[in-house]
């Protein structure tokens, strides 16, 4: 036998011993809760909670030290192993633990001790925490986005309310643990608890019998509304709101809207993942989705929060984020793909393409807006909403990846592998890496590309339509017949491999569509087309994520926002007379205070030399008898609207009436990326709803409001598929 039969024999012997050689080695797993059994009592008036739990700990080594966290007010009165011992237990070994503070907290929030011997050979070790104290941590006011955000609250209990979030960490937990709950709430006479699993025959014990990363407990005086509703799947869910007094009488509302969204979206994604659904209201404002209910403030409730971005992005979110999770580490996923299933692609499974066309607009907008040129990072490195940028990027350019990946892969495989991604990792964590998995195993190619360019690549294509001439055709044997269109392309930057749609131009209205590939920064296709075009659009459809520019978008409020440099124009009596405008002014100083140091915004009044400020955008407050700058502002417009004795004309319509206000916006002649906005009402009076909500109107070019509510909005000069004419038109 020679050397190298030799080798193969002893590399297959060791490949055989390997496999025997690791079972022989002890498993080293890190320690994680698998069950929690939790009794608390909730006391609002003192603010207190009293409570045990019961939990399941697998994985360690005997000795090795378990670090729990449990808030800093919560005093932990004992550890007692429990594992050999029968509920209740009456003399079972308390356990030394100490407290220390987390790396740069000041505050005991680690409690560390050894795990037991009990729990050796990966059995399982039962401990049993007691321990009590205060959380009284009332939520402030929102920053910079519409809701309360968990870390505005480290948790809160008392008369108005009860909201426990794992923030608060109210309960003791592992890093990374996925456990199961079962939960007995104590609470005072008239007082309903919520939380996530199935409420069973008596309310105040709750089961949670798939993998959760967080418990969160809410707790009122609710009126309580269920239904049982079948699924047209057959599957059974129960649905239930828990309102307060005042909204009851909108429970069948956000119980009809639950069941419409459920009835969508199990199709799409497979059972849904809980035994029941509910709608809670909550006494301070926020829009949260856990895993089998969503917590919506009181003031939304009443604003019938049941669209598709709303009430129905909370349901998908039963899927994806309550059902499969994400690490934010690893990058998050979720909001992404639940704003494309949600916000989007709702709208399409409805059949209404306008809508659906415009959300998709939205998002290139979005994205536009807040992400200046060399200023995105990478999808894959969003991790939660911070601010507006993040919104443009892990939800709307997100949900465009997602978008991509459907028209790449086709309508048969990206929906069977999105129905993929809660079978495989229901109750489980699942990364990008997991969903390339999937996407590109039902796809049976390659799809690494893909990933690399939209998920790990910072920006967006950048793509310019510069040119277009016609040409007659050739055959292969140089005879001419018919008419070929050639396109011009250019990419700035790195170029992206991309399929974008052109639409030709034909006479008499008529259009013809063709789908091009790119990869080139500069590239001429050609297109077979039926006659000489006359011209050509890129993209109309708004279906491929890119760069907009300023320039290129419908004028609007945001675009004032987001300048690079702002001016305010205020009446002569300057902003500190009674009435809206000067809320206005000390709200948008004061917003721009707490984010930089460095201010983009000149307040001046109409009686300075104005004109002096007027580089970057301007937001002129009132009409032309209080503020002459308004003036300028319908002069910069021209046809778009006009001013009248007692309201406006706009869009070919005329509106009047104490109760009339408008909000329009119009490009810059000499800046066209900047904007001038009017803020004008008939009487102060009608303006007063539509000041304190301004910046929730900022994406039309003018919108029309009557006694507050909005009766009219549009947009005029829309530049992202504009026309290039052909060089022998």
């Amino acid at each position: 036998m020679n050397w190298l039969h030799r080798f193969f024999r002893f590399s297959l012997l060791v490949s055989c011993l390997l496999p025997a050689l690791a079972a022989a080695q002890p498993l080293r797993q890190t320690p994680t809760i698998e069950h929690h059994q939790l009794t608390l009592e909730l006391r609002p008036d003192s603010h207190q909670l009293i409570a045990t739990d019961r939990l399941t700990v697998r994985g360690g080594a005997s000795g090795q030290e378990l670090e729990f966290s449990l808030a800093p007010a919560l005093e932990l009165e004992r550890i007692e192993d429990v594992t050999r011992c029968q509920d209740p237990c009456e003399s079972a070994p308390q356990l030394m633990f100490r407290r220390e503070r987390i790396a740069g907290g000041t505050a005991l929030s680690r409690v560390i001790l050894s795990q037991p011997a009990s729990g050796a050979n990966d059995r399982p070790v039962l401990l049993k925490f007691s321990y009590r104290g205060v959380i009284d941590d009332p939520p402030r006011d929102p920053r910079h986005l519409r809701f309360v955000t968990p870390s505005e609250t480290s948790g809160h209990i008392g008369p108005e309310g009860v909201y426990l979030s794992s923030e608060s960490q109210w309960y003791p937990d592992l890093d990374d643990s996925l456990a199961t709950y079962d939960v007995r709430i104590v609470l005072p006479e008239g007082w309903s608890a919520v939380t996530q699993g199935t409420a069973q025959s008596d309310p105040a014990h709750w089961i949670v019998s798939t993998n959760s990363e967080a418990l969160t407990v809410v707790a009122n005086r609710f009126v309580v509304k269920t239904r049982p509703w079948k699924a047209q799947s057959g599957q059974a869910v129960l649905l239930a709101t828990y309102l307060f007094p005042d909204e009851a009488a909108l429970a069948d509302e956000y119980l009809d809207a639950s069941a419409r969204y459920l009835d969508a979206y199990i199709p799409l994604l497979g059972p849904y993942p809980f035994t029941q659904f509910a709608v809670v209201e909550n006494f301070f404002s926020s829009g949260l989705g856990m895993p089998s209910f969503t917590l919506l403030g009181s003031g939304v409730i009443k604003r019938h929060y049941t669209q598709p971005y709303a009430l129905g992005h909370e349901i998908v979110h039963s899927w994806i984020g309550n059902g499969v999770f994400n690490r934010v580490s690893r990058g998050n996923w979720v909001e992404g793909l639940t704003t494309y299933l949600s916000n989007y692609y709702y709208h399409e499974l409805m059949g209404d393409a306008v809508q659906a066309r415009e959300q998709r607009r939205l998002m290139l907008l979005g994205y536009a807006v807040y992400v200046r040129p060399g200023e995105g990072y990478p999808v894959k490195e969003f991790a939660q909403k911070q601010d507006e940028k993040d919104n443009a990027i892990g939800y709307q350019q997100c949900a465009m990846v997602f978008h991509a990946l459907r028209q790449e892969m086709g309508e048969e495989a990206f929906w069977r592998a999105v129905r993929q991604i809660p079978e495989r990792y229901l109750g489980a964590v699942a990364d990008w890496d997991d969903l390339e998995r999937i996407f590109q195993e039902v796809a049976g190619r390659n799809l690494r590309w893909f990933f690399a360019q939209w998920v790990e690549r910072a920006g967006a294509p950048d793509i310019e339509l510069s040119g277009l001439r016609v040409q007659p055709s050739r055959s292969m044997a140089g005879a001419q017949g018919g008419t070929e269109a050639v396109v011009h392309l250019a990419q700035r930057g790195v170029p992206y491999r991309v399929s974008i749609e052109l639409e030709f131009v034909l006479s008499e209205g008529r259009t013809h569509r063709t789908r091009v590939q790119l990869t080139e920064a500069q590239q001429d296709v050609i297109v077979p087309v039926p006659e000489r075009p006359l011209a050509v659009r890129m993209d109309p459809g708004v279906h491929l994520f890119r760069r907009i520019a300023r320039s290129e978008m419908a004028p609007m409020l945001n675009l004032y926002v987001t300048d690079a440099q702002r001016t305010i124009v205020v009446s002569r009596d300057g902003s500190g007379t009674p009435g809206p405008f000067p809320d206005i002014v000390q709200r948008i100083v004061a917003q721009e205070a707490a984010k930089s140091a460095l201010s983009r915004t000149t307040v001046v009044t109409a009686a300075d030399d104005w004109s002096a400020a007027r580089a970057g955008s301007w937001l002129v407050l009132g009409g032309p008898r209080d503020n002459p700058a308004a003036a300028a502002v319908v002069q910069q417009c021209r046809d778009h609207f006009r001013l009248t004795d007692n309201g406006f004309f706009v869009d070919g319509k005329s509106y009047a009436g104490a109760g009339m206000a408008l909000l329009v916006s119009c490009r810059r002649e000499d800046h066209p990326g900047s904007v001038v906005t009017l803020l004008y009402g008939v009487t102060p009076q009608a303006l007063g709803r539509v000041a304190r909500l301004l910046f929730f109107y900022g994406w039309q070019s003018y919108v029309v409001f009557q006694d507050g509510a909005v009766v009219a909005r549009g947009d005029w000069e829309d530049m992202m598929s504009a026309e290039v004419p052909s060089e022998t038109r």
